[in-house]
């Protein structure tokens, strides 16, 4: 099980026109995601209300291994989130597509690992 506290404003003032609704989609987006590519429960535990001047979207959510959101935030508001979390349902995922002792190939992790940033191929 994976817990996240994060405390995300209602709005960008770098990016007036993204919207809460285009950052509350982000943010169900990255737990739903790491959810289901580890096979484990995500907890977003999200701040609430005004902090320095800015308004927090809430958007507290439980999400289970298979990606989906089982229970939410609804408010800006301070709100309690409680769901039943089975924990040996995590195995499935962690025992087939996402067993990554048996999948992870490190023979080819050594372009990745031995250089920092991209480099171009070179032009013919």
């Amino acid at each position: 099980m994976v817990l996240i506290g994060y405390n995300t404003p209602s709005s960008n003032p770098e990016k007036k026109e993204e919207g809460l609704e285009k950052r509350m989609f982000h943010n169900r987006l990255s737990a739903q995601a790491g959810a289901y590519q580890n096979s484990t429960w995500v907890v977003s535990v999200a701040k609430a209300g005004v902090e320095d001047a800015h308004p927090l979207i809430g958007g507290s959510l439980i999400v289970n291994p298979d990606g989906e959101i089982v229970a939410e935030a609804t408010t800006e508001e301070d709100e309690l989130l409680v769901h039943a979390c089975d924990l040996d349902i995590t195995a499935f995922g962690k025992n087939t597509i996402f067993n990554f002792a048996e999948h992870r190939r490190i023979e080819h992790y050594g372009l990745i690992a031995s250089r920092t940033g991209a480099i171009p191929p070179p032009e013919n």
